[in-house]
């Protein structure tokens, strides 16, 4: 008796999706030119295994990832592993170990596949691609701005010039609601992450007036920054505040064009940074190209880094021109087809005579064929 199958075979696990052409190639070059473009800033290139033992895997920054991690068995060993979810914390890893007594501060640049069990809002999909640097070692606010700055850059590698950096300081936030009762600090929390003025005002707590002004100064930087530095915060917070400003400070002074915005009371995502977190966005589209902060490298080694997303860049960034394909009838000499491939066409062999060598050129999606020794337009303008 045969069995009916129970799915279509084009049918993925939702979250998960197949890439096709264009779109896969325009992926891998927008990746190639961010890290051709790390590696022009001192990043130097490593690469971590999809999979690791679970108590590796979610030691230290890694613990944060661990429900959004796939578990399986491994056969050899019978011991059990996760299929990663973040890239970062593998750095993190290396850093401490395979890499613990290389000179700091320590550029490292990565990128690869990560799966996750749950997409986001912003980011539905399951199954990312990554592409970041991590600065490991000093924990100064020259540091911060060269990680925001060369993600820019790598940025504007692939034609998106028009960014916004927001920047944020989710221990701010946390350090003001220590001392709060579980209770109220819970209700605080989900209040901010609302940015629900009304429900702050609701939670009798004496830092209702440090929390709306931390609402308040919210937004362009010009005006956001002099707001935040104004609120009377505990000695813990305001160190946040400051190392925020002087950042500000700094990226305005090297790249005085870029558009930069301040939210001190984000805190969702990023779970195990320990300083001043960025988003990057392009300008009208709500999608996050890249996000990061400060965290520490195992217990005690301050670290800060980006995640760029290719697989978000490549659909808002301006569209690239690829190779224009060109049909090669058979029997076009090899000299020749390596000549159109140096002029930087991609060439499509014929395998055999075809009697209507145009209609098999244009049957295959070429905009090009090669006849009489030239290369010609299929279809003349």
């Amino acid at each position: 008796m045969n069995e009916t199958p129970l799915t279509h075979p084009a049918l993925l696990p939702a979250g998960l999706r197949d890439v096709l052409p264009p779109e896969a190639e325009l992926e891998a070059r927008s990746v190639g030119a961010i890290m051709d473009c790390f590696a022009a800033h001192g990043y130097q290139r490593v690469a971590a295994p999809l999979l690791e033992f679970e108590d590796s895997l979610f030691s230290g920054s890694g613990a944060a990832t661990a429900e959004q991690t796939f578990r399986l068995m491994d056969p050899d060993s019978q011991l059990m592993m996760g299929l990663r979810a973040d890239i970062t914390p593998q750095i993190a890893r290396l850093a401490t170990t395979r890499l613990a007594a290389a000179p700091r501060p320590l550029r490292l640049t990565y990128s690869g596949q990560c799966l996750r069990v749950r997409g986001s809002h912003l980011q539905p999909e399951r199954q990312i691609s990554q592409a970041g640097i991590e600065l490991i070692g000093p924990d100064t606010v020259e540091a911060d701005a060269e990680i925001i700055l060369t993600a820019v850059a790598a940025l504007a590698e692939i034609g998106i010039s028009g960014i916004s950096v927001d920047l944020t300081a989710p221990r701010l936030v946390t350090h003001l609601l220590d001392n709060v009762p579980d209770s109220d600090r819970r209700a605080l929390a989900r209040a901010l992450d609302r940015k629900d003025a009304v429900a702050v005002t609701e939670v009798a707590s004496p830092l209702t007036r440090q929390l709306l002004e931390l609402l308040d100064a919210t937004g362009a930087c010009a005006r956001a920054i002099p707001a935040l530095l104004a609120i009377d915060l505990p000695e813990a917070a305001k160190i946040q505040a400051r190392r925020l400003a002087d950042t500000v400070a700094l990226l305005r002074l090297r790249q005085p064009e870029l558009q930069i915005t301040v939210d001190p009371v984000e805190f969702r995502g990023y779970q195990y940074h320990t300083g001043l977190c960025m988003t990057l966005f392009a300008l009208g589209e709500q999608a996050e190209l890249g996000r990061g902060g400060r965290y520490l490298c195992g217990d005690t080694e301050p670290a800060t880094g980006i995640t760029l997303y290719p697989d978000t860049i490549v659909r808002v960034a301006p569209p690239q021109k690829l190779r224009p394909r060109l049909y090669l009838p058979y029997g076009t000499p090899a000299a020749a087809a390596a000549d159109c491939r140096a002029q930087h066409y991609a060439t499509v062999a014929g395998l055999g005579p075809h009697p209507a060598p145009r209609d098999e050129a244009a049957r295959l999606g070429c905009s090009h064929i090669f006849e009489n020794e030239a290369i010609r337009p299929l279809h003349e303008t």
